[in-house]
């Protein structure tokens, strides 16, 4: 009898923290549909574990490069001494339409356009957006936003490790995190060296 109600008590904890994690990730996924407009459908891992949803199912040059940036993250943040979060299985990332697919000086670069807010006024304020190659959508789930690429793979991998700093400063150095979240105060990256 007490082996069933141990049972039993392990089903609803695994039943309450399925339904919390299913409902946080719906709410992440609401926020990237908002955000950039797209219908996230495809949803796959890289070959490391990260989960990726994206519009249409990434080639694997692309998930390569997913795993890469994060292998790349992992790294600088382990010789910084981070260690918290540190598991291809902790990211989501999300894989938007690109708003623009060439900069101003005409190099390639898709990027996605979001909302002004703190950039409004600055140098990036494209007129009420600025575009970004990445968008931390949520701490918890660790979760961010990446444009489609079709090339030039080694931006991508430097993309997902940019935007993965700030997760790893967020769950492991929050002052440093506080201190480097909003680039529209300076700085920029790579954060972590």
């Amino acid at each position: 009898m007490k082996k069933i109600i141990q049972f039993a008590i392990i089903a609803v904890l695994a039943f309450t923290f399925t339904q919390d994690t299913l409902a946080q990730n719906q709410s992440v996924l609401r926020e990237a549909e908002r955000i950039t407009n797209d219908k996230f459908k495809v949803s796959v891992n890289t070959p490391k574990g990260a989960k990726v949803y994206a519009v249409k199912k990434p080639n694997a040059q692309m998930l390569k490069a997913i795993d890469q940036g994060l292998t790349d993250l992992f790294a600088v943040s382990r010789k910084n001494n981070y260690r918290n979060r540190l598991n291809y299985s902790d990211y989501s990332i999300f894989i938007g339409k690109a708003d623009r697919t060439k900069d101003s000086q005409n190099q390639y670069s898709p990027d996605i356009a979001v909302g002004a807010a703190q950039y409004a006024g600055t140098d990036y304020d494209q007129g009420g957006f600025i575009y970004a190659a990445g968008m931390v959508i949520s701490n918890n789930p660790m979760s961010f936003l990446i444009a489609e690429h079709t090339k030039n793979y080694n931006r991508v991998a430097d993309v997902v490790r940019y935007e993965g700093e700030h997760l790893v400063l967020y769950h492991n150095d929050r002052r440093k995190y506080n201190e480097t979240a909003d680039h529209s105060r300076g700085g920029g990256h790579p954060i972590l060296q």
